[in-house]
């Protein structure tokens, strides 16, 4: 359920931008340009003034993302063919995601209406007018969709978090509820204690990326280009190293209170280096070299290479030998300290 409303939250186009417009001009002109703004569909006009006063006001309080603001005369100098029409736009730089947008859409319309200005002032024909156009081509994504972006690496997170969750509490919540010695008079090995400890985590785990990959796929349309068999093999494996990291937290932590809040910490630094908040090759390159030392970084290029890519194993080796050498070391130190907190 969270995976559905996350990512149904990160994965539509931003829309609907609040929008003031102080026209001092009130002309056709004017009209038309308020219009143009409103039909991106990036805008949704909340109200017009009559005072720059009530602007700053409503970006103070942030009622408002953008506001556009025509001058006196601004027909007159659009019509004219020596003048310079020209506009002002406030954005509400606080929220930078949304005020992007807003800038991306009105730098299209003024765009839009230079090339017709320079158009009628050159008295060219514009069905033979042709400016530079790039050959585009876009692949794996054509219609540039966030959701194929954002709902893989939300499936990752959300899987990481799930198995290193219960795994924390595998051991914590013995010794929080006064248990632990009791298990640990069992006839029992330390080894069978760890395995039975983690067979339950790697049911849920597995499970609910079954349950995650099913959603993404039907109620977002994320396709599945690659071998789902690859994908479901890899899974596995990562739900193993994921698990050796919670188990480590689980022999450290007193507490189930203390083991949710280091699964976050620990979570949150992983999410930095998965490359979903900021590019990594946009990172400085120290920073880049520890991300290769981070497993949700190559699980979410395996992911997203296999859901979206349709890549193979030629492709994918680097991220899954990379995904086993982590898995070996972090399995052996999980091992290691678990085993001297068991004995």
């Amino acid at each position: 359920m969270e995976l559905l409303v996350i990512a149904w939250a990160t994965s539509r186009p931003i829309t609907n931008l609040p929008l003031m417009v102080l026209d001092q001009d009130k002309s056709p002109a004017s009209r038309q340009l308020v219009i143009a703004m409103e039909n991106t569909g990036t805008f949704n006009l909340e109200d017009q003034t009559y005072e720059i006063a009530a602007i700053e006001n409503a970006i103070d309080r942030g009622q408002i993302n953008a506001a556009l603001i025509i001058p006196p005369g601004y027909a007159n100098e659009l019509a004219s063919s020596t003048g310079q029409p020209r506009l002002s736009v406030i954005l509400n730089g606080a929220e930078s995601i949304p005020a992007t947008e807003a800038l991306r859409a009105i730098e299209g319309i003024t765009r839009d209406i230079g090339n017709k200005i320079l158009i009628e002032r050159l008295n060219l024909d514009p069905e033979e007018f042709a400016g530079f156009e790039p050959s585009l081509r876009v692949r794996f994504n054509e219609a540039l969709k966030e959701a194929l972006y954002t709902t893989p690496a939300e499936l990752a997170l959300m899987l990481e978090f799930t198995v290193m969750l219960f795994a924390a509490l595998a051991f914590s919540r013995e010794r929080e509820l006064g248990t632990l010695e009791q298990l640990l008079v069992m006839p029992f090995s330390s080894l069978e204690i760890i395995i039975g400890k983690s067979i339950p985590v790697i049911i849920i785990g597995y499970v609910d990326f079954l349950l995650m990959l099913g959603m993404v796929n039907l109620a977002f349309g994320v396709p599945i280009r690659g071998s789902l068999a690859l994908l479901l093999i890899v899974a596995f494996g990562y739900i193993f190293v994921e698990l050796g990291k919670g188990m480590v937290i689980s022999v450290f932590s007193k507490s189930q209170h203390q083991a949710f809040l280091l699964v976050l910490l620990v979570g949150m630094v992983d999410f930095m280096f998965t490359g979903y908040a900021a590019p990594v090759e946009g990172m400085p390159k120290i920073v880049q070299f520890f991300a290769n030392f981070i497993p949700a970084n190559h699980w979410l290029s395996i992911l997203r290479g296999i859901l979206i890519k349709g890549a193979n194993l030629a492709i994918l080796w680097p991220h899954i030998l990379a995904l086993v050498l982590l898995g070996i070391a972090i399995s052996a130190i999980s091992w290691r300290f678990i085993r001297r907190a068991l004995d």
